[in-house]
C-alpha cells in the first residue's frame, strides 16, 4: 500500500506543487484539501479549480476533499479516517492587504485552522511529520530597521551581519506585522508549540515570495505572476513607494516542495526554517520588470505611487544556511531567470484551461 500524504489547500501553488512532486517523484497517495477559497478572498482572478481539474486529470489516484480547515470536526474526521503518513498545510488566506477588510476570516483560516489540523495530527498521527508553510511576514517590518544602501535598480542590506539574508533568529516582536502577518505568527507559534511540548515532528517554513507557473497572482497577493501576468496583458502594474527598488527573494514551487520532502524524510521537533530564493534568487520590481520584457518581447506598463503599502518590507532575502546544513541535499535547482521564462511561457496554457472550464 502506498503512503498517503494529505495536503491542505492542494489547488494552490504549493499545494498543487506537492501533490505532484509526492505522488509522481515518492509514490505517494496524495488526498488534498481545498475549497476555492482563494476566490471568495480575491474575486475570479484567484480562483483556483483550474488546478484542482489539473490534479484530478494528472494525477493518479488523487482524490478531492471539498472541506473548508475552519471546520473542525470535519477536519479531525478526516485525519482520523485517513491516518496520513505526512501532512503538509499550504492553505491559508495570503493577502496582508486583503486581512484588513476579512479580520475574523483571515485569523479563523490562518491560525485557527493552522491548530486544528495539528491537534487532529496529535490524535489521529503524532508520528507523521507535519509541515507548516508559514510567512516571511511574522518578522513584521523589522527589517526595515536594518541599515541599506541604495543601488542602481535595488536597494540592499549595509550591515555586514546580513549579507547572508534574513536569520530564523531574527526578532519577530515590537514590529508592525498586517493582521496577515500576526493570524500566520499565531499558526506559526503553535506549529513550534505542538512540536516542542508534544514532541511531534513539525516545522514552519517562513516563506519569501513563493512562485511558479501554477500561481493565480493577483494584485494583492503573488509577485511575480502577477507582474508577468501585468506585462503580458499590456496591464498597468502599480509600484507602491521606495522607487519601486524594494527587493524580495523568489523560490519555485519545485524547490519547495523538495525541501517538505528533505523534512519528511528526516523529521526534527518544532523547526523553523526561513525558506526563499536567498540572495542569488532576489530581484527589485525594476529587475524583475526588464526579466520579464526579456521573455514576453513586450514592455512592461506601470504606474507609481509614492505611499508604499503599510508594513512593507523595503528589502528582504532569506539566509539559506540553516536550511542547507541541517539537508545538505537540498539545493535551489531552479534559477530567478528559468523561474521568469517558465511563468511567461505558461501564461497562454492558463488561458486554454480557463477557457475550458467554462
Amino acid at each position: 500500500m502506498p503512503k498517503i500524504l494529505l495536503v491542505t489547500g492542494s489547488s494552490g501553488l504549493i499545494g498543487s506543487e506537492v501533490c505532484s512532486y509526492f505522488a509522481r517523484e515518492l509514490g505517494y497517495q496524495v488526498h488534498g484539501i481545498d475549497n476555492n477559497q482563494r476566490a471568495v478572498f480575491f474575486g475570479p482572478q484567484g480562483d483556483t479549480r483550474w488546478n484542482q481539474q489539473r490534479l484530478a486529470r494528472d494525477l493518479p489516484g488523487f482524490t478531492h476533499h471539498e472541506l473548508d480547515i475552519r471546520d473542525r470536526a470535519g477536519v479531525l474526521a478526516l485525519v482520523r479516517q485517513l491516518k496520513p503518513a505526512a501532512i503538509v498545510h499550504a492553505a491559508a488566506q495570503p493577502s496582508h492587504d486583503r486581512a484588513a477588510a476579512i479580520p475574523f476570516d483571515d485569523f479563523d483560516t490562518n491560525a485557527t485552522g493552522t491548530l486544528n489540523l495539528l491537534e487532529a495530527a496529535r490524535q489521529a498521527c503524532p508520528e507523521s511529520p507535519f509541515v507548516h508553510m508559514s510567512t516571511n511576514k511574522v518578522y513584521g517590518d523589522a527589517p526595515n530597521r536594518i541599515g541599506l544602501r541604495e543601488l542602481g535598480t535595488r536597494w540592499d542590506y549595509s550591515d555586514p551581519l546580513y549579507e547572508h539574508g534574513i536569520p530564523e533568529t531574527f526578532s519577530i516582536d515590537q514590529s508592525k506585522h498586517s493582521l496577515f502577518g500576526a493570524s500566520k505568527v499565531a499558526g506559526d507559534v503553535m506549529v513550534q508549540e505542538y512540536g516542542r511540548y508534544f514532541n511531534l515532528p513539525t516545522c514552519a517554513l517562513r516563506g519569501g515570495c513563493l512562485t511558479g507557473p501554477n500561481h493565480s497572482g493577483v494584485e494583492l497577493h503573488g509577485f511575480l505572476s502577477y507582474l508577468v501576468k501585468c506585462n503580458l496583458e499590456g496591464r498597468e502594474y502599480k509600484i507602491f513607494g521606495y522607487k519601486g527598488k524594494q527587493v524580495r527573494d523568489n523560490i519555485h514551487s519545485l524547490d519547495v516542495a523538495r525541501f517538505m520532502a528533505a523534512f519528511v524524510a528526516a523529521p526534527r521537533a518544532g523547526e523553523v526554517y526561513n525558506i526563499g530564493g536567498g540572495k542569488a534568487n532576489s530581484c527589485s520590481i525594476l529587475e524583475a520588470f526588464a526579466l520579464a520584457e526579456k521573455f514576453s518581447g513586450k514592455p512592461q506598463r506601470y504606474a507609481y505611487l509614492e505611499q508604499p503599502r503599510s508594513g512593507d518590507h523595503i528589502c528582504y532575502y532569506s539566509d539559506l544556511r540553516k536550511m542547507r546544513a541541517h539537508y545538505p541535499g537540498w539545493e535551489i535547482t531552479q534559477s530567478l531567470e528559468e523561474t521568469i521564462r517558465q511563468i511567461v511561457d505558461a501564461f497562454p496554457l492558463r488561458g486554454i484551461e480557463n477557457l475550458n472550464r467554462r
